[in-house]
């Protein structure tokens, strides 16, 4: 086929086309470099999950048989009309499947293009003229964003073979051929720019779902290491006085049961949502307001006292929760590591700028640092404060007992 193919590649000829090369180098000290790009070029895999036919497909479908047939009637000029449109409506149902099968989609189109463009050179016959196989140039686009790379580079060898007749037998100058390899190569270009958009995209989405497991993960440590510590708690008061008073030691087993089904809720909540199962209806974050909840006298322990003041109202959910979180895991390693303790105070203050934080006990001295094995509790603190553009430090206080401080700002970075 001549003319048709012509055409569509040589779209835009007439126009001036700057090209710009460098001097030639010698080859061998880059021929490994430039053999890196293509294996991995080679080793591209498909993008996944190509869409499946919908309704623009269709139309897109319908536009190109109705302007072919119109093309027909209306061209007084067109070359062999019958065959003009057998093979440019004939061939556009291809246009359904490029991109579930784009390799076949190019081989058929354009092979069928190539036996047709040498029949007619064979015979002597006029070449075929049809302005609506524009359309091809979804072809090589479809190529090149949906097939892997072992199929874009045979796709391309394929559609080189029409290319060349095109330029060999219906030669129309340079500044045609120029113009006819720019369309094309804009075609190849725009498709492998939308492939890597997409799977810069992709990417972009799994780490975002990866970061937010690492949160989900941190959040199931802090939670369930609370009630986990108070069950320990609990147990051992319930052992030492199970003996002589045996009413705290059931009411120790009451809050053990508590503690021990609010876990086990978590945690199942938690590890639905790392499974990427169904989303899981939570309760909203606990915050400053919800500290008293860490409250109160132990059977055997340090009892914790919570004062708020200052200005903490209407604070970012993040800071909220952070505030929480933070007090949460200092007391519960006040209650892990401090020997002796009697009291754990916990302090949140506000201001205009900040929230400040603080959780000491007073246990004996150098005793409340968790060991090395204790876990990630201490840094998950100091993560989580730093990543909100605040501060949070451990250490001993002046005297006796351990402290755990942390400010934080009003206002998130956005």
């Amino acid at each position: 086929m001549g003319a048709e193919v012509h055409r569509v590649l040589m779209a835009g000829g007439q126009r001036q086309v700057g090209l710009s090369a460098g001097p030639v180098a010698a080859l061998h000290p880059y021929a490994e470099q430039v053999s890196n790009p293509l294996r991995s070029l080679l080793e591209e895999p498909r993008p996944s999950a190509p869409p499946v036919r919908v309704w623009r497909d269709w139309a897109l479908l319908a536009g190109v048989a109705f302007v072919g047939v119109l093309e027909v009637l209306l061209r007084e000029d067109m070359p062999l009309p019958g065959l003009s449109l057998v093979l440019g409506v004939g061939l556009a149902p291809l246009l359904l499947w490029r991109r579930t099968h784009p390799l076949a989609v190019v081989a058929t189109a354009f092979g069928a293009v190539a036996v047709v463009d040498l029949g007619l050179i064979a015979t002597d016959a006029p070449a075929l003229d049809v302005y609506t196989m524009i359309y091809f140039l979804l072809l090589p686009y479809a190529l090149f964003r949906w097939g892997s790379g072992r199929e874009a580079l045979a796709g391309l060898a394929i559609i080189l073979v029409p290319a060349t007749i095109s330029f060999v037998f219906n030669w129309s100058g340079v500044g045609d051929a120029i113009g006819g390899v720019a369309v094309l190569m804009s075609a190849f270009a725009l498709g492998w720019a939308a492939r890597t958009q997409h799977g810069a995209r992709e990417r972009r989405l799994e780490q975002v779902k990866s970061d937010e497991r690492v949160l989900l993960a941190r959040e199931l440590h802090d939670t369930v290491a609370h009630h986990v510590s108070a069950i320990a708690v609990q147990a051992q008061a319930g052992r030492a006085l199970a003996a002589t008073r045996p009413s705290s030691a059931l009411e120790a087993l009451e809050v053990i049961e508590v503690e021990a089904s609010r876990t086990l809720a978590e945690m199942r909540a938690m590890v639905r949502v790392l499974r990427n199962e169904s989303p899981v209806d939570y309760a909203p974050q606990p915050g400053v307001a919800d500290l008293a909840r860490l409250a109160g006298a132990s059977p055997a322990g340090p009892r914790v006292e919570v004062r708020v003041s200052g200005d903490l109202i209407a604070l970012p959910a993040a800071i909220d929760a952070a505030v929480f979180r933070i007090a949460q895991e200092a007391v519960t390693n006040a209650r892990r590591h401090a020997r002796n303790a009697t009291l754990i105070d916990v302090t949140v203050a506000g201001d205009r700028a900040t929230v400040s934080l603080a959780v000491r006990d007073d246990g004996d001295p150098g005793t409340a640092e968790p060991a090395p094995e204790a876990g990630y509790g201490l840094t998950g603190m100091v993560e989580r404060a730093l990543l909100l553009g605040g501060t949070c430090q451990a250490g001993p206080c002046p005297g006796r007992g351990w402290a755990v401080t942390a400010t934080l700002p009003r206002q998130v970075a956005a």
